[in-house]
Formats: C-alpha cells, sequence, structure tokens
C-alpha cells in the first residue's frame, strides 16, 4: 500500500509538473496592465481601451496588436474579449483591447470612426510605450472583425478621422490626425459586404438595426462606404481570415470573395474555411486557427519578440 501510495503520489507530481506553463506562471511579472484608458468622448460617453504591455518592450519596441470584439455592433463589451489577447501576450506582443460605440448610442459608421481614433490614439502614443507604429496587427471577431478590416483598409486622410481628438499640443496649430498604417489584419469570421446584410436573401436584423432610422439611399451608399469587399486595393494590409463553413450569421460566401478580390489584387492573404463550423469555433477549431494565424504573421515579418 505504502509503495502505490508513492506511486500516486509521483504521479500527481508528475502531472501538476506537466501542467505548468512559464508565460502563465511569470504573467504577474511579465506584463502590465494599463486598464480603462480613455482614447476619445463621442456621443456623451467616454470610449476606453484596456493596454497589455510587456515589460522587456523597454529593450525594444514590441509589434501590437489591437483587437476588437463582436456582437454585431449593436452588443458586446470589451472585457469579454480579454482572453483573446493571450495568444499575442505569449508572443511577447504589446495588446489592447478597445470598447467602440454600439449602436443603439450611435449608429453607423460611428464604431469605424472609433476604432480609427483608437489607432490614432495608440499611434501617438506609441514612442512613450516602446510599441512599434510599423508594427500595428488589427484582429477581431465577427463585427470586430469587419472594423478590423475597414479600419486597416480606408486610406490615410478618409473622412471617418475627421472626429479624431489630435494630442493637447497639436489640436490647436496642425493639421490632420495622423493615424498609422496597419500591418496586417487577423479576421474571425467578419463581415465583408454590409450592403449585403441590409437586404435580399443574407438581410440580418443586427446590421439593420446598426444603421437605424437612416433613409435607403444614404443607407446603401454608406454600407458600400465601410464594406472590406469595396476597398480593396493593391496597398492593402495582408489579411487573414478565418469561416466556419456553416455560419448562418455572417455568409461564408463573404469571405470568399474577399479572398477572391485580395488575390486579384496582390494582397498577401489566407482563408481558412472550417468544415461544420458555425459562427465561432470550438477548441480545436480555435487552436487551429491560432497556429495558422502566427504562421501567417511571422510570413509577414511579423514575429513575436519572446517565442517561448
Amino acid at each position: 500500500m505504502k509503495k502505490l501510495a508513492a506511486a500516486l503520489l509521483f504521479g500527481l507530481a508528475a502531472m501538476a509538473s506537466h501542467a505548468t506553463d512559464s508565460f502563465v506562471d511569470a504573467s504577474g511579472t511579465d506584463i502590465s496592465m494599463w486598464p480603462g484608458l480613455t482614447y476619445q468622448r463621442a456621443s456623451g460617453q467616454e470610449l476606453k481601451l484596456d493596454l497589455y504591455l510587456p515589460f522587456d518592450r523597454v529593450k525594444h519596441p514590441v509589434p501590437l496588436v489591437v483587437y476588437l470584439h463582436g456582437g454585431g455592433w449593436v452588443s458586446g463589451a470589451r472585457e469579454v474579449a480579454n482572453l483573446r489577447l493571450m495568444p499575442f501576450l505569449q508572443m511577447g506582443w504589446a495588446a489592447a483591447n478597445v470598447e467602440y460605440r454600439m449602436g443603439p448610442t450611435a449608429p453607423a459608421p460611428a464604431a469605424v470612426e472609433d476604432v480609427r481614433c483608437a489607432l490614432a490614439y495608440l499611434g501617438r502614443r506609441a514612442e512613450e510605450l516602446h510599441i512599434d507604429p510599423r508594427r500595428i496587427v488589427l484582429a477581431g471577431g465577427s463585427a470586430g472583425g469587419h472594423l478590423a478590416l475597414i479600419a486597416g483598409m480606408l486610406p490615410a486622410g478618409n473622412r471617418f478621422d475627421r472626429g479624431c481628438p489630435a494630442d493637447e499640443s497639436q489640436r490647436w496649430t496642425r493639421g490632420a490626425v495622423a493615424v498609422p498604417k496597419v500591418a496586417a489584419i487577423v479576421n474571425w469570421f467578419g463581415i465583408s459586404d454590409v450592403a449585403d446584410l441590409l437586404h435580399g436573401s443574407h438581410e440580418k436584423p443586427y446590421a439593420v438595426e446598426w444603421f437605424g432610422s437612416m433613409p435607403d439611399a444614404e443607407r446603401e451608399a454608406l454600407a458600400h462606404e465601410i464594406s472590406p469587399i469595396d476597398n480593396v486595393r493593391a496597398d492593402t494590409p495582408p489579411v487573414i481570415s478565418f469561416h466556419g463553413e456553416a455560419d448562418a450569421t455572417v455568409p461564408v460566401e463573404q469571405s470568399i470573395r474577399l479572398h477572391e478580390a485580395l488575390t486579384r489584387a496582390g494582397v498577401p492573404n489566407e482563408l481558412l474555411l472550417i468544415p461544420g463550423a458555425g459562427h465561432g469555433f470550438n477548441r480545436e477549431q480555435m487552436i487551429r486557427s491560432i497556429e495558422a494565424m502566427r504562421a501567417f504573421l511571422e510570413k509577414q515579418g511579423l514575429k513575436g519578440s519572446l517565442e517561448r
């Protein structure tokens, strides 16, 4: 019995040692959290982001992922997406988890404007935070995937940047607010054709709600203006997309058409279709997508600084 008990204890100890992870165990000392930073004031509210910074960024600037939560532009919260940042933090990246205005507070295109303003804010503070402004990646799922795509595709000087506040030292004397060019986009089952969801066989109530009582002609024009499929250009950042073939919330055909348009434009891009997956992935499917994401980002010269 003593030998059996000793063997069991040894087995449990071995299992415990295999369960440890140096990234998790040391995260409290390796990563600093800056919660609730106000990057913009709009529609009577302070818009905030949470920033996670690796301590070793002081040695050399690190890449930054800006993550955008889903919820059909009409619901959701940045806090729900906190764990989506973990793979990036494990790579030694900085990470920002951004909130934006929901449709009931401010209809389209407010969310697009907010993401562009968050980018401007982070770019403005890049030197202070030891973030590399040439290695900023946008990522998100569902509506967040759409916002990552369109915010990364919009050209400098577009009209959606006009409401972004400048730094106080420049606000009264200088010109347009600078928004850093995005290095890559990671899109989990995001909407790439907004107009497609406003009418016809693919009409979705959440998309209609996002535009509110806007007149039809204005709504249609704006939907195309903020649709990634209508903003593909040769200088679009590299894009990797993931989509479930059984998605009933965002038609998988949208990601297929986006992939084809990006390829025609000569933009580096990949599309991973997940058989049987709906709007959201299970554990194995998510692990597979993260592995593909890491490989894609490394191909674009966006390898993490720690690579444990």
